[in-house]
């Protein structure tokens, strides 16, 4: 079920859309992946940088990756990007190769791999029929900033290199990988080189300073994220900088020449206002940006095997299959 409300944030109010469960069943299941998620919640540490915590995490992401392998007509190439894993999800027929995904992977910037990337590149080259590069970009807190930003850049100028044009490329990001994609499109934007054709984000983490209200809003709601968790792997990931630097808080940027954008986020999770927030900021300076706001769904929900994320697929899907 879709409605249209007025959000109200930094003094703008943006009508946005929002959709619900649509049936009974489909709200039992989602209220089991609730409880399944509260129980085995993954961010009950606020120190990541513990070695032990650390290895446990993306030990997790792996696993969750492997669970779900790419559906049928799909293949998974991996290979070395001069030194940094990569991958392509590859629709093996009735596909269109001259568009390109590049997906920058979440993880707080301290976890991540390809196994956790394969989920939802392998969703979203099978709903568009494009294929997805995906890249292991170096971690926090052995790798702090600008590692990531680095090698996210060292994956642009790769695509280039095979001969795509930056109007043939989305660029894809959940949560960290949400603001890995803003902070490549802000760098590539202020060398004066060309932009992304589109941006599609996940619940983007967006502000480093973590200011937003959702914080304390959404503190109990959130089955995945608390703010320990947050500012531990921010302090991992930028130690001792500027947390207002748009490189590290795109929230906070100047996105004069951006491409539209799609922002999906779920209503329970904490980075709710690092979406909503952007939304406004991206309208506010004439960006085209539409913003989904999925009711009673959490921090990229999108990877789950629920009708709710596949609707939200097929959602991102339009938006892409719109723009040629």
């Amino acid at each position: 079920m879709q409605k249209t409300n007025a959000d109200s944030r930094g003094g703008l109010h943006i009508p946005m859309p929002r959709y619900s469960e649509t049936s009974a069943a489909d709200q039992a299941v989602t209220n089991a992946m609730l409880k399944a998620l509260r129980t085995v919640r993954s961010a009950t540490s606020p120190a990541p940088a513990s070695p032990t915590e650390l290895e446990r995490q993306r030990r997790g992401q792996k696993v969750l990756g492997r669970l779900a392998s790419p559906s049928l007509g799909l293949s998974w190439e991996p290979f070395d990007l001069d030194g940094m894993p990569a991958a392509w999800v590859r629709p093996e027929r009735g596909h269109d190769p001259r568009k390109v995904v590049l997906y920058c992977h979440g993880g707080g910037y301290t976890s991540g791999s390809l196994d956790y990337s394969r989920v939802l590149a392998s969703k979203i080259a099978n709903r568009t029929g494009y294929e997805v590069l995906c890249f292991e970009y170096r971690l926090a807190p052995e790798h702090p900033y600008p590692a990531a930003r680095q090698d996210a850049m060292k994956a642009w100028d790769y695509l280039m290199f095979q001969g795509y044009g930056a109007r043939d490329v989305v660029l894809l990001g959940d949560s960290a990988g949400g603001n890995l994609a803003l902070v490549l499109t802000l760098m590539l934007r202020d060398a004066h080189r060309q932009l992304p054709r589109r941006l599609v984000l996940f619940s983007p983490w967006t502000d480093m300073t973590l200011s937003g209200e959702s914080y304390a809003r959404c503190a109990h709601s959130d089955p995945s994220l608390t703010a320990d968790y947050m500012q531990a792997t921010r302090d991992a990931y930028a130690p001792g900088l500027d947390w207002k630097d748009p490189l590290l808080s795109p929230v906070f940027g100047d996105f004069t020449g951006f491409p539209p954008v799609m922002i999906q986020v779920g209503s329970q999770e904490i980075l709710f206002d690092d979406s909503a927030r952007l939304h406004e900021n991206l309208l506010a300076q004439g960006i085209p940006c539409r913003m989904e706001c999925w009711e009673d769904m959490w921090h990229v929900f999108q990877m789950f095997l629920l009708k709710q994320s596949e609707r939200a697929i097929c959602h991102v899907a339009d938006f892409l299959l719109e723009m040629f």
